[in-house]
């Protein structure tokens, strides 16, 4: 798959799922590959840790979280985000339509060649709308321009998933990334106050170098990430 030049658009639920999903291949693709990246990021991504919502008593810790990105954003090198403020693992009580209208609209500001988003069987259900939203407003009409449409696992969201749930995560793609570009990723990832956590969590930075050699060791590669390949046009 050729990635040179591409114009990538990053579709996530929550600050830290840029991230955690592909920092180091959007570390990689920007600096070898001379990518230009721009992440949407859905959600405010704090406010369900009270018992109901309530964004005023939040104003503080928000602020912080949207410092956070920005510092994320400068470890990586993407090019641009933007931010929105659905509710925090309530994206269920939104209609889809206007998840799907956010989606709509960037995609036609940014004009992406690829999009990567969740993975559709995460235990979040924000993850499991946002890549709704992605599917339904990439149809493949003969106007759109997206031709590839690529989901990521999000530690601690994708593997929790029940062993019985059938849309499990089967990598089908794998990037060989640098130990260069997994030490970017974990920098940015730590630069999330409220998201970081100390091993063996699967946040922690131990157990984000981990994940990436498991799925080095499975290819052959001493690092990567994995990747389902949801959609591919070839013209």
């Amino acid at each position: 798959m050729d990635f040179n030049k591409k114009r990538i658009l990053v579709v996530v639920a929550h600050p830290d799922d840029e991230l955690l999903g592909l920092g180091a291949t959007m570390h990689k693709l920007i600096n070898e590959h001379e990518c230009v990246v721009r992440a949407i990021i859905l959600g405010e991504g704090i406010t369900s840790r009270s018992d109901s919502r309530d964004p005023d008593s939040w104003q503080k810790e928000l602020e912080i979280h949207r410092n956070n990105i920005q510092t994320a954003q400068k470890a990586i090198g993407y090019d641009s985000v933007r931010i929105y403020d659905f509710p925090d693992n309530r994206f269920d009580s939104v209609d889809l339509l206007d998840i799907i209208k956010v989606v709509e609209k960037e995609k036609e500001v940014f004009e992406p060649e690829i999009i990567f988003t969740h993975h559709g069987g995460d235990v979040n259900i924000d993850h499991q709308r946002t890549f709704e939203a992605v599917i339904t407003s990439t149809r493949p009409m003969d106007y759109e321009k997206v031709q590839t449409i690529i989901t990521f696992e999000t530690p601690s969201g994708t593997e929790w998933i029940a062993s019985s749930e059938p849309r499990r995560f089967i990598p089908n793609l794998y990037i060989e990334v640098g130990e260069h570009n997994v030490d970017a990723k974990i920098k940015g990832m730590e630069a999330y106050e409220f998201e970081k956590r100390k091993y063996p969590h699967p946040r922690s930075p131990e157990a984000l170098k981990i994940l990436a050699q498991q799925r080095g060791v499975i290819v052959g590669k001493e690092y990567a990430e994995a990747f389902m390949i949801i959609r591919t046009i070839i013209t």
